[in-house]
């Protein structure tokens, strides 16, 4: 299956693009990334030289992915959400050597104008809100919401929100797929 690549498009020398992966109108992709299979990229994305993507991941229009970032398979970045890569970034000072890496695991949703702080970990299958604001981990399955973000829910792999309390345990069903889910000391599992 052919990688396309929209006539305005950059592709730099040495970039590594999986087969069916889709890169569209004025977007660029530094010599230095690796790329999945059946990626989207949509209009003017960046994508940095020390980045890895793995496959199946759709980034939607202006969004940056910068150096020191990966995204595991099946991750959904919102149209101008934000990476950074410095966490106190100064014009003035150059900090090209203190970036912070970034991981989004497996199945991660992040919506729209949302920002991800650099140095934290979006664990498997989390939800981050339009607009909210990440400076520290997320747990795998964890509903985020706010400025600064703020644990409120958990999702499904599915992306429903699960019928669960924030502590305790519990156990519940995904409204459309009847996934079993099991909350257990702070962190949710899928069952079954």
């Amino acid at each position: 299956m052919a990688v396309t690549i929209h006539p305005t498009a950059i592709v730099d020398e040495g970039a590594v693009i999986g087969d069916g992966s889709r890169v569209w109108h004025w977007a660029h992709i530094s010599g230095g990334a690796r790329i999945g299979e059946r990626c989207s990229f949509g209009q003017n994305v960046y994508v940095g030289n020390r980045v890895v993507i793995g496959d199946n991941c759709k980034v939607q229009n202006n969004v940056s992915i910068y150096d020191n970032v990966t995204l595991e398979a099946d991750v959904f970045c919102g149209p101008s959400m934000v990476f950074t890569n410095v966490y106190n970034p100064r014009s003035a000072v150059s900090r090209k050597d203190e970036y912070r890496d970034t991981l989004v695991c497996r199945g991660a949703t992040l919506g729209a104008n949302c920002t991800i702080v650099c140095g934290a970990t979006i664990g498997a299958f989390a939800f981050v809100g339009a607009g909210a604001v990440v400076n520290h981990d997320v747990k795998p399955y964890a509903l985020m919401v706010g400025v600064p973000a703020r644990h409120i829910g958990w999702m499904s792999e599915h992306g429903e929100r699960l019928a669960l309390p924030l502590t305790g345990d519990a156990d519940t069903t995904d409204p459309v797929t009847g996934q079993r889910y099991a909350l257990r000391d702070g962190s949710v599992s899928l069952v079954g």
